[in-house]
């Protein structure tokens, strides 16, 4: 339950303490108060977005802390998951709100995102204001609040991943048949790159290879010519190199025994001599190889044209990467081939998955069905007291054409509040007051179902007055006993007279400033706060009687 609230510079606040009890207790104030403002920065609490303009004028900064005792609350669970300290005693959630429009968060002095904020706050306060009495008009609310009193969470949770799983399924399906047909669009300009390639016949190496034989047959005469000569130089009849080479060896060879460093000389020589003998075979064989062959040289300039035509034509600068280019659209065409496989096997997927979700939605409708039965009976029974004697509450299931992330169920809340009325959707035939009163019963069936510690009504009485308010204050009251803290923002002092406790809201003018402030009022002030409630700004002594009657104070 909410422990207490300390604000500081939030609006027309500027240091604000007070602490709350458990069960049932009411704020009252003028209007004008400050009560919304109140409202506006617990809603901070609740990860609501934060407005700079909400900072008390002439303050850098503005500060809203909440204390709860979380217990007995189940919580644990969400502080190991968001690697928070979890204090079961005193959870303490703080707001910052700097005048550079930064906004910082925290729960138990640990650094918090708003949606960490958010959800954590969602499961501790529930802040019914006006607006939500629009919510009656949505079907998604009125869908929440069947879920939330079938206690369907397994059943809705199995449901979710089934549609999730088909919804994910059926994505892949339609950008599968979506790039299937893109690429069927692209298969025969991809088929007639691929056979022109593979015409090609293309080898690694092989550019490198054509382009120096090209050159070799270009010029055949002249490096025959020039290996002639090169041959001749080295072993030619009479002045060839070999022959000299020869000589010489013999000379150094004839000195050597009188003469010791040309024997050295010599056997040097002689490893020469060996090296252009072989050398100049070598030139011999070369020269007998090389032969100027028009045939050939076609051939080798029109494989050469056909490569540099294909890198052109495809942007690359090798072979290899042409190569490349062949296995990729050859994996391009194997993977259109098995498109048609692999979308029957996503539409097998689909439509097993899409039984699969009919089956669980039926599960689903079981389950609200019962529920929807049980509300009907208990909104009766909550709101013949309330001074419908002839209402009749009924919730209407109609089955979708197709399901969507909540089900097959599409529902309404019908209502009539006169005997022979037509049942109609509540939203749109309830006057204020009767949607007041619907909120509030559906409210207390809510608060039996949901472990939520603290219930916020704001001015929840509204358009009803008299021995009807008196009743929505019972039922206000005995939702405080059912181990939950309610507090009740009202005008109206036959529920103000309800209260465990009662807080008033003020505002105290001074030379520079207006503050607004919130106490909790002792019995003899709570005495004369509800005979101003009955007879406005005239104290009367039949008021302060009628005050004292109200609170059982006789």
């Amino acid at each position: 339950m909410l422990q207490s609230i300390h604000i500081q510079n939030y609006a027309l606040i500027d240091r604000l303490d007070i602490d709350f009890t458990s069960g049932f207790s009411v704020i009252t104030g003028e209007t004008g108060a400050g009560k919304s403002i109140i409202l506006g920065a617990i809603g901070l609490l609740l990860g609501q977005r934060a407005d700079v303009k909400a900072i008390k004028n002439g303050a850098s900064k503005c500060v809203v802390e909440a204390k709860f005792r979380i217990a007995t609350y189940d919580m644990e669970a969400f502080f190991e998951e968001n690697d928070i300290e979890y204090e079961p005693e005193e959870c303490i959630i703080r707001r910052e709100l700097s005048a550079n429009g930064k906004s910082r968060a925290f729960i138990n002095d640990t650094p918090a995102s708003l949606a960490q904020m958010k959800v954590l706050g969602e499961r501790l306060i529930d802040v019914h204001s006006q607006h939500q009495n629009l919510l009656l008009n949505k079907e998604g609310f009125q869908l929440n609040i069947l879920d939330i009193l079938a206690q369907d969470d397994k059943q809705l949770a199995d449901y979710h991943r089934l549609y999730t799983n088909y919804k994910q399924v059926s994505r892949e399906l339609e950008e599968f048949i979506a790039q299937a047909e893109k690429s069927r669009q692209d298969e025969d300009y991809i088929r007639f790159q691929l056979e022109q390639l593979e015409d090609a016949d293309l080898k690694e190496g092989e550019q490198t290879s054509l382009e120096q034989e090209a050159e070799t047959l270009s010029h055949a005469e002249d490096i025959k010519a020039g290996l002639y000569k090169a041959g001749q130089l080295i072993d030619g009849d009479e002045s060839g190199g070999l022959s000299l080479v020869k000589e010489a060896m013999q000379t150094l060879q004839s000195v050597s025994r009188v003469y010791t460093p040309a024997q050295e000389w010599g056997e040097r020589l002689n490893s020469c001599y060996i090296e252009l003998k072989d050398i100049s075979r070598e030139i011999s064989g070369a020269q007998e190889e090389i032969e100027f062959n028009p045939a050939r040289l076609d051939f080798v300039n029109e494989r050469l044209n056909l490569i540099y035509n294909l890198q052109q034509k495809h942007r690359v600068d090798s072979v290899e990467a042409l190569i490349e280019l062949t296995d990729k659209y050859r994996n391009q065409l194997n993977t259109i081939t098995s498109f048609d496989e692999t979308i029957a096997k996503l539409n097998k997927r689909k439509e097993d998955l899409y039984a699969q979700v009919l089956a669980q939605a039926t599960v689903l409708t079981e389950c609200r069905s019962r529920s929807a039965r049980q509300i009907e009976e208990q909104m009766q029974a909550l709101l013949i007291p309330l001074g419908m004697p002839n209402v009749r509450f009924a919730v209407e299931m109609t089955t979708r054409k197709e399901p969507d992330a909540k089900g097959m169920d599409s529902i309404t809340f019908l209502f009539s509040a006169n005997k022979n009325g037509t049942l109609q959707n509540v939203a749109s035939i309830a006057s204020g007051g009767e949607i007041a009163r619907v909120m509030l019963s559906l409210k207390a069936m809510i608060a039996g179902a949901v472990k939520l510690p603290t219930i916020i009504f704001d001015e929840i009485d509204t358009g009803v007055s008299g021995s009807i308010a008196e009743k929505m204050a019972l039922i206000m009251q005995d939702m405080g006993k059912q181990n939950r803290q309610v507090i009740s923002i009202t005008h109206l002092p036959q529920i103000a007279a309800r209260g465990i406790a009662h807080y008033k809201v003020y505002k105290e003018d001074t030379e520079t400033s207006t503050n607004s402030h919130i106490r909790l009022l002792t019995r003899e002030e709570r005495v004369r706060e509800i005979a101003n409630m009955l007879s406005g700004s005239t104290l009367t002594e039949a008021a302060l009687n009628n005050a004292r009657a109200l609170l059982g104070f006789n």
